[in-house]
């Protein structure tokens, strides 16, 4: 049976993602960083934001707007924060997705307890990154570059594998799937849509490439 993503949060804590075999098994990457995992939690509920899964992760909004997203891996796990150009980033704890991510963006951790140990560093860029949507200021769009829609965005900036993949393609195949996107009337199509297209992006081909 193929994988499916996860849809209720306690899932995620208790499952995984869902979307590859691990997902729900001994090997699944949320139980070696359970505590961790748990703690970042705590601290996002905690500040007052709004808890949902999207893209089979928990993701923490505030004033409709999409904050942070986490996730787990076999080496680390990350909270990745939305907008961050927006960020100051006045300790220098955050990091590039990838080497061809625009931004930095998340705040790796490769201890569990570091999550206690950087508590009140990730609260107080939590309370700088819930400030910006209070008052509605996103960054300014960069003209000269590829303007994607706001599904997409929050779709590379929620999956660090996908992001990689997107910003290692050709120009031309980036705008493939704009062009495909721009298409699409509602999110939630432009949401499925991204998800049919992840493998494609993942193998380095165009929206029309076999």
């Amino acid at each position: 049976m193929a994988p499916m993503m996860i849809t209720d949060i306690e899932d995620y804590f208790t499952k995984g993602c869902g979307r590859c075999e691990r997902s729900a098994g001994p090997d699944c990457s949320t139980r070696q960083w359970s505590q961790g995992l748990d703690g970042l939690r705590r601290i996002c509920t905690g500040a007052g934001l709004v808890e949902m899964v999207k893209w089979g992760h928990p993701c923490y909004m505030h004033q409709g707007r999409n904050i942070v997203i986490f996730g787990a891996f076999r080496g680390d796990f990350r909270l990745t924060f939305f907008n961050a150009a927006l960020m100051k980033d006045r300790e220098g704890v955050l990091e590039k997705q990838g080497a061809n991510t625009q931004h930095a963006d998340m705040i790796r951790f490769v201890d569990s307890a570091d999550v206690t140990r950087m508590e009140g560093v990730i609260r107080s860029y939590l309370t700088e990154a819930m400030g910006y949507a209070e008052a509605g200021i996103k960054p300014p769009r960069d003209t000269s570059e590829l303007e994607l829609q706001d599904e997409l965005v929050d779709a590379l900036d929620s999956d660090p594998e996908l992001a990689e993949a997107f910003w290692s393609l050709t120009p031309g195949r980036q705008k493939s799937y704009v062009i495909h996107l721009s298409s699409t009337k509602t999110p939630a199509t432009r949401m499925a849509r991204i998800e049919k297209f992840r493998p494609k992006i993942i193998a380095g081909k165009g929206a029309m490439e076999r």
